[in-house]
């Protein structure tokens, strides 16, 4: 299995799909090194061949800066190299998840693919006042809609909750200062931009990209 995801790594750094090859290569570096060490361990060499490869401890780290009025920065254009078929849970935590035509827009992309998406975890807090009740409403129905697509959506509500962040489960955790209510409100119903939102301008705002799954010394 090892090899095989390697194999895969090298396809994709051949296609220049970097960040994919990335996950391919370290994901496929940790079950050789699984096996390597087991058989060190057999031998009696475990703890020099976890020293062996104790390099791999470095993590990724990208940041984007997102200037007032920039546009381009449509959920497909910041999230599609980190979505691949490897991808099959989202964990979003966001404290206000009140624009739910931007969490429903990311669920599609989520939908569409190329990754193969099963569960979303959604943490967030209640909205105030009178807004509760259409929160809870517009959730349950974005729920029933995902479910009709064999996706599954996990709601949970914190009144504590207060960092941003969206994980994938093939390493990948990405952090926007704003959440996924980065967008502008556009101008009306029939503005360049309410419908495309790579055409839709940003609030300033800073995405930090980060990949956490790195072998570990023994």
């Amino acid at each position: 299995a090892g090899a095989e995801t390697v194999r895969r790594a090298v396809e994709l750094d051949a296609a220049s799909r970097f960040q994919e090859s990335l996950v391919c290569y370290q994901e496929g570096i940790d079950l050789l090194l699984q096996v390597v060490k087991g058989t060190a361990r057999a031998r009696g060499r475990g703890e020099t061949c976890g020293d062996c490869f104790s390099f791999l401890d470095g993590k990724y780290h990208k940041q984007i800066k997102i200037d007032e009025n920039a546009t381009g920065f449509s959920y497909e254009n910041l999230f599609r190299e980190y979505l691949n078929e490897i991808v099959t849970e989202v964990w979003v935590e966001d404290p206000y998840i009140r624009h739910l035509y931007n969490f429903l827009r990311f669920c599609e992309m989520l939908v569409k693919g190329p990754c193969k998406v099963k569960t979303i975890h959604l943490l967030t807090s209640y909205d105030d006042g009178s807004g509760k009740a259409q929160q809870i409403s517009g959730l349950e129905e974005i729920k029933q809609s995902l479910n009709n697509h064999g996706v599954t959506l996990n709601v949970s509500f914190s009144s504590s909750i207060h960092d941003r962040e969206i994980r994938f489960n093939s390493g990948w955790m990405i952090k926007i200062g704003r959440g996924l209510d980065y967008f502008k409100k556009p101008k009306g119903r029939f503005s360049i931009g309410y419908c495309d939102f790579d055409l839709r301008p940003c609030h300033e705002t800073t995405v930090d990209v980060f990949h956490t799954k790195h072998t570990k010394k023994t």
